[in-house]
């Protein structure tokens, strides 16, 4: 499609981005870009309410199942192999959808957002040298070198103090450079936030944590430790999977790792709303209403129109 939009569906978890993923693929002949960052794990299908291929009515999914368990997700490379996808997308001739809650990869596809190399000697370096003076002579350090750093870095902070150090070694700029800043890559973009009322969704959560368990989560995360989910950095903190691997050990029943689940999962909501609902340009629906999908039509007609 000349000129289609890139169109990006946002919101915290359990809201129904998925759904309407799917709903709005079939609609406008597009594909689905995953921006969730454990939906990239293979095996993690029960615990990330990952839809199974059966349940994606014939539309293409892409970055789903790219990362074994015992991989450390980075932004920066799924930067680049989503930015691809959406690519090789348009070049067919159909229409992206980027669909996903986690925030910081939305915004590395969408927004003008580099990420600064990394150079683990260099590092090293700077730790050691943490360790030598402590966090606040090296905060010091970091005032000299770069105040906007400095500034925005508390003095007990040593891991960003050590990061902003070692960007400023290796690229002679200062580290806010490096910051993400509102501003879409492309102009077509038209992101869609999808929310629900607070309440509501607790029950939706809830719900779905029990489905989780009913549908095997246990025994899904048995077979992932199997495949070294222990030894995983990003996979076994998962929520979900860090209780599940709980109650393998014994350390916790399994009604305990289901409240803790939930609970979990209401704290990761609120940080998703809080990162989302700051961006300006998120045009929100509320998925709950009946009118939802008059309210989607709009939007999608009014931002192609501002395209045309």
């Amino acid at each position: 499609m000349e000129n289609a939009p890139l169109i990006a569906i946002v919101g915290a978890t359990a809201t129904g981005k998925s759904d309407l993923a799917i709903a709005l693929a079939r609609h406008l002949d597009a594909e689905v870009v995953n921006a969730d960052a454990l939906q990239l794990y293979r095996g993690m299908d029960i615990g990330t309410a990952k839809v199974p291929p059966a349940e994606r009515l014939g539309v293409p999914h892409h970055q789903f199942n790219v990362l074994d368990v015992t991989e450390e997700a980075s932004v920066s490379a799924y930067q680049a192999a989503a930015r691809a996808d959406l690519a090789a997308i348009r070049d067919r001739g159909r229409v992206p959808i980027l669909v996903g809650g986690s925030g910081l990869y939305v915004r590395a596809v969408l927004d003008d957002l580099e990420f600064p190399p990394t150079d683990p000697e260099v590092r090293a370096r700077w730790e050691r040298r943490a360790e030598e003076i402590g966090a606040p002579a090296l905060h010091e350090e970091l005032a000299r070198r770069d105040p906007g750093a400095a500034s925005s870095i508390g003095p007990g902070d040593v891991r960003r103090i050590v990061r902003a150090l070692e960007v400023g070694e290796l690229t002679g700029r200062p580290f806010a450079a490096f910051l993400p800043r509102p501003l879409h890559r492309d102009p077509s973009t038209v992101q869609i936030g999808l929310r629900q009322d607070r309440a509501a969704l607790h029950g939706r959560i809830a719900r779905r944590v029990d489905g989780m368990l009913a549908a095997g989560l246990l025994e899904e995360v048995a077979a992932l430790r199997e495949l070294g989910l222990d030894r995983g950095v990003t996979a076994r903190r998962a929520i979900g999977y860090e209780q599940g691997l709980a109650v393998l050990d014994g350390t916790m029943t399994i009604e305990q790792a289901r409240e803790s689940t939930v609970v979990g999962t209401r704290r990761l909501v609120r940080k998703q709303d809080t990162w989302f609902h700051r961006d300006v340009r998120v045009r929100w629906i509320d998925g709950a209403d009946p009118a939802a999908g008059r309210a989607l039509d709009h939007v999608l007609e009014d931002a192609l129109a501002a395209l045309a």
